[in-house]
């Protein structure tokens, strides 16, 4: 116990002799103009959605200011894309806090540029890609890129990123007694007048039903399914179509359903799924419960999610995705 006394006793005076020896200095703060960029949104890059980043940029404290800031797109952004003209930093709460430093942004096809009216020298700004339907299936990337008063620019490139061939369309209500015809090509819902006009574009029947011995409830039915699962229903002329279903419980795709946790459905999910056993019914579909769909000719494969059912109303509402499999 002395002898190892005795060497810690030695360890800690050349420790302190080193500490009395170093003396600290303070570092020299960087006067150079920098900046980063970060990607915030997750998940599919669908069309009509936006990919948004931080675009964020920094000059040495009393060495100049930031004079603007732009982005270049690949392929021009729908209406809808923009550059904040505010910078943003948490607050004691850890509160996003905006700040005016800016005229709002100026887009010019591929470029989205904010002039700064404001003395600063740091900033950081977020960018919204409105995703355009000529992107779609293609990469895009983007060039973010400023300017200082000093006669420095800097720049910092993202992507690319794949912009899926799916589209997507959000809450469609089907109602038992009026809108219950479905077209997944179209991603409408039609009357029976309506599915008369266009009777090659219907794809499922929506019914409501209390049927003795089974749960059939909420249905969603190929048209060519069969009276047994079409009661009471008399379908327009030319409504004929053999839909295939999949009918799945649990898969809460987060574009469709809306909800902070679940997954996403993707491009190659839709080319994944076995239809060789699929039906041409889904009975008893209830609140996140969903169904993968083929289309008849084989044009269309999508993912059907039920947001909400009524059996008040006899109404059900549904989001979809869809995927073109032939061109």
């Amino acid at each position: 116990m002395r002898t190892n006394a005795i060497y810690i006793a030695f360890f800690l005076s050349v420790i302190l002799f080193l500490s009395c020896e170093e003396e600290y200095t303070l570092p020299v703060a960087r006067t150079d103009f920098r900046n980063d960029c970060i990607k915030r949104s997750l998940g599919p890059n669908v069309e009509g959605l936006t990919i948004d980043f931080v675009y964020a940029m920094a000059l040495g404290y009393g060495t100049g200011t930031i004079v603007s800031a732009q982005v270049e797109a690949s392929v021009a952004g729908a209406p809808g894309t923009y550059l904040e003209h505010r910078s943003y930093h948490a607050n004691s709460s850890g509160k996003d806090t905006p700040v005016i430093i800016g005229n709002p942004s100026v887009t010019q096809n591929t470029k989205t540029e904010v002039v700064f009216t404001k003395d600063t020298c740091a900033a950081a700004l977020r960018y919204y890609y409105k995703i355009p339907p000529e992107a779609k299936g293609k990469e895009v990337s983007f060039i973010f890129s400023a300017k200082a008063s000093t006669g420095e620019t800097v720049r910092h490139e993202m992507g690319p990123y794949f912009i899926a061939r799916m589209d997507m369309a959000l809450d469609m209500v089907l109602s038992d007694d009026n809108k219950m015809y479905f077209s997944v090509g179209d991603m409408a819902v039609y009357d029976a007048d309506e599915a008369a006009a266009r009777p090659e574009k219907v794809d499922l029947v929506y019914l409501y039903r209390s049927v003795p011995g089974v749960t059939f409830a909420h249905a969603l039915v190929a048209p060519a399914a069969g009276s047994e699962y079409l009661p009471d229903v008399i379908l327009p002329p030319g409504v004929d179509r053999q839909t295939r279903l999949i009918k799945v419980y649990g898969l809460r795709d987060r574009h469709l359903a809306r909800i902070q946790y679940g997954i996403y459905v993707d491009d190659p999910d839709f080319s994944n799924v076995d239809f060789s056993k699929a039906s041409g019914f889904a009975i008893n579909m209830r609140a996140d419960y969903g169904a993968w769909i083929e289309t008849g000719d084989g044009k269309y494969r999508a993912y059907l999610f039920v947001n909400a059912v009524n059996n008040s109303a006899r109404t059900i509402k549904i989001s979809i995705k869809r995927y073109p499999v032939m061109p």
